[in-house]
């Protein structure tokens, strides 16, 4: 029997033999990537570590994103700065779209050729009375979608419109075709935060290396 625990410096195996468990270290590249994009709209910069322990500091001047970023950071076990400064004084739609082209980017990169990931992940998240049900493949092909039972459209300053538009560019940018549902609950806050915490959970479950896939995770042969 063979077990895999994956950490910022590579996967243990532990295997079980007929003398008992033995410990090997495999060798493993660090998946990381560095951020960075400017335009007349927003400069934005940082680093990305898809094998972290959920750190952070993210500044995008825009409190409630900044919370919902900390929140799919935390809950994914990335490791995340990202400084944004963005035209927020025409409107927030700038900085959180490109924010989501370059988290999709870094996110994207880090993943290298994706050989080895598990590929699918998926996630049944509570928040209080609120429900996030996320589905996630990371097979290369973009798509988005998202139906939000909450019908609030506001929270403080914040259009919650927005949020979908953040999710299509990264889902663009990460080549990866995301589902997002969130069937019912009340309090818009909670809502969002089960979104943004279920996207989290699926995707560390689709990230993670599984020793047993051979290359990239289709049939195909390439993705």
């Amino acid at each position: 029997m063979e077990l895999c625990t994956t950490g910022a410096r590579g996967c243990q195996s532990l295997l079980l033999t007929a003398s008992g468990l033995r410990v090997c270290s495999i060798a493993m590249s660090a998946r990381t990537a560095r951020i960075g994009r400017n335009t007349t709209e927003t400069r934005i910069s940082g680093t990305f570590k898809l094998d972290g322990a959920g750190r952070y500091e993210i500044e995008t001047g825009i409190p409630f994103f900044d919370h919902m970023l900390e929140l799919l950071t935390k809950h994914a076990l990335f490791d995340l700065t990202l400084n944004a400064e963005g035209d927020l004084a025409v409107d927030y739609h700038h900085t959180v779209e490109d924010v989501g082209i370059v988290l999709g980017k870094a996110l994207s990169d880090a993943l290298g050729d994706r050989k080895g990931i598990a590929r699918y992940g998926y996630s049944l998240l509570p928040m209080d009375d609120a429900l996030a049900q996320v589905a996630v493949d990371l097979g290369g092909r973009p798509f988005l979608v998202y139906k939000i039972a909450n019908r609030k459209k506001k929270i403080r300053d914040f259009d919650l419109g927005i949020v979908e538009h953040f999710f299509r560019s990264f889902c663009d940018q990460a080549r990866m075709n995301l589902h997002i549902i969130q069937p019912y609950g009340d309090d818009v806050h909670h809502a969002y935060e089960a979104v943004f915490k279920g996207v989290a959970r699926a995707l560390y479950m689709a990230c993670a290396r599984d020793p047993r896939v051979k290359g990239v995770p289709t049939s195909k042969g390439k993705m």
